[in-house]
């Protein structure tokens, strides 16, 4: 058991150990190594090699490169695998540096490893190529040595010094970006992306000292050439071949470095060479003998690089034949013949023609006949008396390759023929005294030539109805219009041109007969413009063959240059347009139905190309009141003077101070946020308008704008208005202040008489005029006598005192009843002599006095104004109380007796007395 596990621990140990062993012969070191440069170059050329076991055994294997410099770590490693063979050859690697090589020393090792095993070698020892840094040179010196960089490489230079001695500088012009490594003896410089835009040269300084540059050099920036670009070989005779090529693009680089290009031509049995010539492009030639197949090769090459191009054929296929030569023609009216010679070389050619027409059309015409002496090529359907330009030019019938060069171009007229195509006439009729002036306009339609060297036009009238002869005019071609007069019969008008060979067809036009019946008035129809033109629209009417429209050109001048164009019968729009149409003028057009060449006006249109604002407005008179202001502006013209078709018009209005907010009016605001009251009048020929509701005594501005489809000029040419004062409010107000002041001024003024007229104060009886009699007196107290007045009424108390009382007339009574508080007054006779009996008094009254208590001062009866005694009883000691009506009457009772010559004592009756005054109470007369 024991035996049998160390067996098995020695297993494992002596696999071990043979994989060991066998890992160990897997190892194989470099045996040898040699390290060189090439300056031209700037590369390491590595050699080395292995044991000569690992080539017998055909290893594949790896192997680790360094590279170091001086006084620097590694700078670069890299793996190289190659798989060796039994001859037993070194290997060969190679190193490009980004350094000079020459600035600084370099050093290679290497180690290898099978690729079976998973050990390395042993490092070889450094092989080393030594730089110009180690050596004892008095100058420095600058590298790389070559003078021409490439553009958009990244350059390293160098300048390395004397053993021992201290660069003091190391400088490039211009000023371009750089990197800077320095050592006391050895100074570097690296430029990247060098550009030759930037600097297409570069100055390189490396001193010692201050004082001056101890080593200077000069670097061109330049570019590689590129491959020789359209090469082509080709043979006009069959016995010399040129080949032709160009450059692309500019090197930089000139003189003894520029690109330099060499041709090497190879047949089965010919080699040559050639430097080529250069005019336009660069070119070789060489003599062919009898071979026909070549292969070409053109090298172009400078300093930075080399580039090439190749081209293989047969010379039966590049055959490029001569231009012709000797041409010459031979033409009629409608067609050419071209003639020519060419050195053919016995090389069979086909050629071609190229006709240039004079609306700069081309054509090519290819020519059949390959066996003739003398090419000829026949070109037609021409127009007559018309320049044209021909050339002629061949290639090889057989494996065409390419057109020769034209031949030198020939101008060619046709002859002369008769003209083509008729005249379009058009009239303009003016009615006159006796007749009519007919104005003749023509020009020539798009299928009209004249085919001829000069041209005239000869017009031709003839009256229709009695066949007269007829008259006609000749006129040279500088005119296209002229005047005839017709009389007012019906005629017939043609215009033919003529050239040296014939007359064309002629163009009629039927003018009928004129009639003094007058024909209903056509009423103008506004058309509109667009972008194109003016578009104008008419009913058809389907007995016209053809609707012609007429205008002028321009309207405002005389004469107006008439134009006209012809519409089919099936059209009945159009958009006209002319170079002559501006916007702003009104053009006014005719629209005629033709038949059989006798025209009838049909329609009247007028517009604008496009409307613009109107001509400014200015208003006639203003009426103004103290709420309303009124406008007129009658002088202003709505015709064809203005820009665009009057509208209406815009009435803008506005206090000086304040928004408006007028009454039927619409907000417009302006430019600089101001407000305006808008009204719109719709119809052009309203010139007149009133604007309500203004306020008196207050400034506005207004301004009245005429508007058309192009819209309305700017608003800034106000008038200004002020409004007078309401003559009304001053009426009112003089009724309502003026008129109480002058009245309350005119009482104060007044206030006495005014005082006594409307307040009079009761008089004294001492002072009454009426009781100025001397008679009756009872003391100093005035009795008034009933004979010195007539009162307005008397009361009595019975009919017998009554009777004794007037002496007048018989009076004729009336009875009026009227109670006044309860109390039945007594009867009232007025002054008409109405009688009324009265109740008798008590018999203890025995006298009956008149006497007026309205001047009796021991009455006191003014305490009451509305009651007032209404009889006294003497014999009483106090008056009896009597009712009074307010300013009516007076009741007078008396007791005494005035005179004895009057009355008897001891009388009982009493009279009452109502003042003669005519009192009104309570709108009746008492």
């Amino acid at each position: 058991m024991n035996h049998f596990m160390v067996l098995a621990l020695l297993l494992p140990l002596q696999t071990y150990y043979a994989a060991y062993s066998q890992q160990g012969s897997d190892v194989f070191p470099v045996t040898y190594l040699n390290v060189s440069k090439d300056l031209a170059l700037q590369k390491l050329l590595v050699e080395w090699d292995v044991d000569k076991s690992a080539h017998d055994a055909k290893l594949a294997m790896s192997f680790e490169i360094q590279v170091s410099r001086t006084s620097e770590t590694t700078v670069w490693t890299g793996f190289h695998n190659v798989t060796l063979d039994k001859l037993g050859k070194p290997l060969h690697w190679t190193w490009h540096s980004d350094i000079p090589l020459e600035c600084m020393s370099h050093a290679v090792r290497i180690r290898s490893k099978a690729e079976r095993s998973k050990t390395w070698s042993q490092w070889s020892l450094w092989e080393t190529v030594l730089g110009l840094d180690t050596s004892n040179s008095s100058e420095p010196q600058i590298f790389p040595s070559k003078i021409i960089l490439e553009e958009g490489s990244d350059i390293t230079f160098c300048c390395i010094g004397r053993k021992g001695q201290t660069i003091r500088d190391f400088s490039v012009l211009p000023a371009v970006r750089v990197f800077n490594r320095t050592n006391s003896q050895l100074r570097l410089l690296t430029v990247k992306n060098v550009s030759h835009h930037e600097a297409p040269h570069i100055h390189l300084c490396c001193t010692y000292s201050e004082d001056h540059c101890s080593a200077h050099k000069v670097y061109l920036v330049g570019r590689a050439p590129d491959a020789p670009k359209d090469l082509s070989c080709q043979t006009q005779d069959m016995r010399i071949v040129t080949c032709t090529w160009s450059q692309v693009g500019s090197t930089y680089l000139y003189g003894r470095y520029s690109p330099k290009y060499t041709l090497s031509a190879k047949s089965s049995q010919k080699m040559v060479q050639c430097t080529p010539s250069r005019s336009k492009q660069y070119a070789c030639s060489w003599d062919i003998g009898q071979q026909r197949i070549w292969n070409v090769t053109v090298t172009v090459e400078n300093p930075l690089g080399k580039k090439t191009a190749t081209d293989v054929f047969n010379v039966n296929h590049r055959i490029y034949p001569t231009a012709p030569f000797q041409v010459w023609e031979k033409c009629t009216d409608t067609e050419i013949t071209l003639y020519w010679n060419y050195q053919s070389s016995g090389i069979e050619l086909f050629c071609q023609t190229e006709v240039l027409h004079p609306d700069g059309k081309v054509e090519l015409h290819n020519s059949s006949d390959r066996h003739s002496p003398h090419k000829s090529i026949s070109v037609g359907g021409l127009q007559p008396y018309t320049e044209y330009t021909a050339r002629v030019r061949c290639g090889a019938a057989k494996h065409f390759w390419r057109w020769s060069e034209w031949s030198e171009a020939r101008t060619i007229r046709t002859e002369e023929a008769t003209p083509s195509g008729k005249l379009d006439m058009w009239r303009e009729i003016v009615p006159v005294l006796g007749g009519r002036n007919v104005t003749l306009f023509w020009k020539q339609t798009p299928g009209f030539r004249a085919n001829g060297r000069s041209i005239s036009y000869e017009v031709t009238w003839e009256k229709i109805e009695d066949g007269s002869v007829p008259e006609s005019i000749s006129l040279s071609s500088v005119y296209n219009s002229t005047r005839i007069f017709i009389d007012k019969h019906s005629y017939k008008i043609s215009i033919m041109a003529m050239n040296g060979v014939n007359f064309s067809l002629p163009s009629v036009l039927v003018i009928s007969r004129a009639t003094d019946n007058s024909t209903e008035e056509l009423k103008e129809e506004q058309v509109n413009g667009t972008d194109d033109g003016i578009f104008i629209s008419w009913k058809p009417r389907y007995i016209y063959d053809s609707y012609i429209i007429d205008w002028c050109n321009f309207p405002k001048l005389q004469p107006c240059d008439l134009q006209w164009k012809r519409f089919g019968p099936n059209t009945s729009s159009a958009v006209i347009n002319s170079a002559a149409f501006v916007p702003g003028v009104r053009y006014n057009f005719h629209v005629y139905g033709s038949v059989a060449n006798r025209a009838s006006l049909l329609e009247k249109k007028t517009g604008y190309l496009r409307e613009l604002p109107p001509l400014d407005l200015i208003v006639d008179k203003v009426e103004l009141t103290f709420n309303a202001v009124t406008l007129s502006w009658d002088s202003y013209l709505t015709n064809e003077s203005q820009p665009g078709f009057v509208r209406g018009y815009h009435v803008y209005v506005s206090p000086v101070e304040g928004n408006c907010s007028l009454k039927g009016s619409k907000k417009h605001i302006l430019s600089d946020n101001s407000e305006l009251c808008k009204y719109t009048i719709e119809n052009p020929e309203k010139k007149r308008y009133t604007v309500e509701h203004l306020m008196s005594n207050t400034k506005y501005k207004l301004v009245v704008k005429a508007y058309t489809g192009g819209g309305e000029n700017h608003i800034d040419d106000f008038m200004y208005i002020d409004t007078p004062y309401n003559s009304n409010m001053l009426y009112f107000l003089f009724l309502l202040v003026i008129v109480p002041t002058l009245v309350a001024a005119v009482c104060h003024w007044k206030k006495k008489w005014v005082k006594e007229c409307c307040c009079p104060a009761i008089p004294s009886p001492n002072k009454s005029k009426v009781l100025s009699f001397k008679e009756f007196k009872i003391g100093s107290e005035k009795v008034l006598k009933i004979s010195d007045c007539t009162p307005d009424m008397l009361a009595v108390d019975n009919k017998a005192e009554a009777q004794k009382l007037h002496p007048w007339s018989k009076l004729s009574s009336i009875p009026t009843e009227d109670k006044t508080d309860g109390h039945n007054s007594s009867w009232i006779y007025p002054n008409e002599n109405v009688e009324r009996d009265l109740p008798p008094t008590p018999t203890s009254q025995t006298r009956n006095w008149f006497e007026n208590f309205a001047y009796f001062s021991h009455l006191d009866v003014e305490s009451d104004p509305y009651q007032i005694p209404e009889t006294v009883e003497v014999n009483k000691p106090e008056l009896a109380a009597m009712l009074y009506q307010p300013h009516c009457y007076i009741d007078i009772v008396n007791e005494d007796t005035a005179s004895a010559t009057r009355e008897a004592a001891g009388r009982k009756n009493g009279l009452r007395y109502i003042s003669q005054t005519n009192v009104h109470c309570l709108g009746r007369r008492l």
